[in-house]
């Protein structure tokens, strides 16, 4: 079985967990994570409150598939475009 790269993060927590084992082996109390400890640890994912206000949301819509052709047909980036397009017709039709 190949071996599994692992980063910084994984190596740590995984001598970590052979240190407690250890431990535990010779009778030992296994190390206790304070607070302050895990306060520490570095979070996966990006920091909170950094996404924009107005950044786009991912949502489920159904399309007519020629519509759908159109816009696949023009390469690379057509959700840009047709982004643009539906906020075009916005400008000059009122969506409800």
């Amino acid at each position: 079985m190949p071996k599994e790269k692992m980063d910084d993060e994984m190596k740590a927590f995984a001598a970590d967990v052979l240190a407690s084992i250890a431990q535990a082996k010779r009778g030992e109390q296994a190390r206790a994570h304070t607070a302050a400890d895990i306060a520490t640890y570095k979070t996966r994912g990006r920091p909170a409150g950094s996404t924009k206000k107005d950044s786009k949301q991912a949502v489920t819509v159904r399309y007519s598939p020629d519509v759908l052709q159109a816009f696949r047909a023009t390469g690379k980036g057509w959700q840009a475009r047709m982004n643009d397009a539906l906020k075009d017709w916005l400008q000059t039709h009122s969506p409800a």
